[in-house]
């Protein structure tokens, strides 16, 4: 390692930006390496992933960030899972909870007893033993607890905010504490003749930037990763074939959840996200099976308030970077790759990226053996989430007459990657999930979205035939009644955020749109 500093310049600002930003200036020491970022404010970022996952709140919290301060100045709110309406019969609902569905018993998960009762003709809803699920429905919210024994203590929440508004704030979190900040457009960038590697930025004052490494977190654009080294994009289009996003935002109105909604529709899907002073709308869908035009109108016709905008349409391809890592140019965010926002993935997809990077840090001379590894990793992470969509699409029973375009059967009937045919065929046979070290989404998110589906396992864990079936009716009946008696006793939302994070003009607002 050089007694110098290492050179660390980041392209773009926005969320991908900011929070590698943000984690290398947590991370290491000025004198171990220095970080730079270049941004320019006439360049605008996408800015419409409001959604996020609970991991979210472990880098607020790695940060040492004041939560209500965060919330306060995001517009933020709090989200315990994603409601999913109409995928795989229309008129279907389910909830994929930040939780587990009820405590496991004997060591075993509480699902594979409401298998066995289910197969043994004893009928209920799973969603009723997820106190996640049960907190979403009812409108409620408060943090969970730190004893195990307590139903309190089994989910986890993560927030929605405006995404503009949380770069911002990371931006002044680091300035404040020496990150330097350029403001500037990239108009050359110089490679070294021998290798390759990026040397320098020129920008359109004339500076010219140097650096070690280089962060492409310049969105689709992928100025240096793409433009630069020309690295290749894996298309997987194939799989997850929309490829266009409609965004505008609402007034507040209807019900204050502490989830965001999936709606399926003819050609795609719709988000609504509440935030602490509007509603996020979006439709996600395929140009294959609709127009921009039709998809408008699907996107205005099911909104809660009045619009604040025109639908800002955005073009993507599902797909990821051939190598995230190559050279000394590392991309993050957008600029490795897209997965659309129907599991809110892109943020943590850069939270994780950003965090390899921290335990991978490379020396001047960068070691290959760490870009491997890195790459290694991103891959894993951008295919998990990738087979976890897919199932969403896959797993329909739509018929013909609920399915207009004709996008419910391609999905249906398509090939999916071998990964998750596997992962499929294990679940059927007796409801088994594997648990990977590495990757995200665990066994309850599998179970939560497979069951809502209505993929079922045909047979169940033989551990629970070690207890008999009038036991394990009453305990699983027990389990439900713990979840409602304690879900009735928290605040709601609503009430919730009043307390902790509104100031005094956002409550007022809120009060205004909710009941006035």
């Amino acid at each position: 390692m050089s007694k110098s500093p290492m050179k660390i310049v980041i392209l773009g600002g926005g969320t991908a930006g900011w929070m590698t930003a943000a984690t290398l200036s947590k991370a290491f020491k000025p004198e171990f390496c220095t970080v730079r970022l270049i941004e320019s404010d006439e360049i605008g970022i996408v800015g419409v992933g409001e959604a996020t996952l609970p991991q979210i709140h472990d880098f607020n919290k790695f940060l040492e960030i004041d939560e209500p301060e965060f919330m306060r100045a995001t517009n933020a709110t709090f989200k315990l899972g994603i409601d999913f309406r109409n995928w795989a019969r229309i008129g279907d609902s389910y909830i994929h909870p930040f939780g587990i569905h009820g405590q496991a018993i004997n060591g075993v998960p509480l699902f594979q007893y409401w298998l066995r009762a289910l197969q043994n003709g004893h009928v209920s809803d799973l969603q009723d033993y997820s106190f996640a699920i049960s907190a979403c429905r009812h409108l409620k919210f408060d943090f969970p607890v730190e004893d195990d024994n307590s139903v309190r203590s089994t989910f986890a929440y993560a927030y929605h905010f405006d995404a503009v508004l949380y770069a911002r704030f990371l931006r002044k979190w680091a300035t404040a504490r020496g990150l330097e900040r350029t403001e500037g457009k990239v108009v050359d960038v110089t490679l070294r003749p021998e290798d390759g590697f990026i040397q320098s930025l020129t920008l359109a004052s004339g500076e010219v930037v140097e650096g070690d490494l280089f962060i492409d977190c310049s969105g689709f654009r992928g100025v240096l990763i793409s433009q630069a080294l020309k690295m290749g994009w894996e298309d997987w289009t194939q799989w997850l074939p929309c490829d266009r996003a409609l965004a505008v935002p609402c007034d507040r109105a209807g019900d204050f959840t502490p989830y965001t909604r999936a709606t399926s529709r003819e050609a795609g899907w719709t988000w609504r996200i509440p935030l602490q002073h509007r509603t996020g709308n979006g439709y996600v869908f395929s140009s294959q099976f609709s127009t921009q035009d039709r998809a408008a109108e699907v996107l205005l016709g099911g909104l809660d308030g009045a619009a604040q905008a025109e639908p800002r349409l955005l073009k993507f391809q599902a797909g990821r970077r051939q190598q995230s890592w190559h050279k000394n140019c590392l991309a993050i965010g957008l600029a490795s790759g897209f997965l659309e926002p129907l599991e809110s993935t892109s943020i943590y997809l850069a939270q994780i990226a950003s965090n390899f990077l921290m335990r991978l840090f490379p020396g001047k001379n960068i070691d290959p053996k760490l870009v491997a590894e890195f790459n290694r990793l991103v891959d894993i992470e951008y295919e998990r989430v990738r087979d976890f969509l897919i199932l969403h699409y896959h797993a329909n029973e739509k018929p013909a007459e609920e399915d207009p375009t004709g996008l419910w059967r391609y999905v249906r009937e398509m090939p999916v990657p071998d990964s998750l045919t596997a992962k499929m065929e294990t679940f059927r046979h007796r409801g088994h999930i594997h648990r990977y070290k590495d990757g995200l989404f665990a066994p309850p998110s599998w179970i939560a979205v497979y069951v809502g589906q209505r993929v079922l396992p045909n047979h169940y864990d033989r551990q629970v035939d070690n207890m008999d079936l009038a036991t394990i009716l009453e305990q699983m009946a027990d389990v439900r009644q713990r979840v409602l008696v304690n879900v009735a006793a928290l605040p709601t939302h609503e009430q919730f955020l009043n307390d902790y994070c509104f100031d005094p003009t956002a409550k007022v607002m809120l009060e205004d749109a909710v009941h006035g």
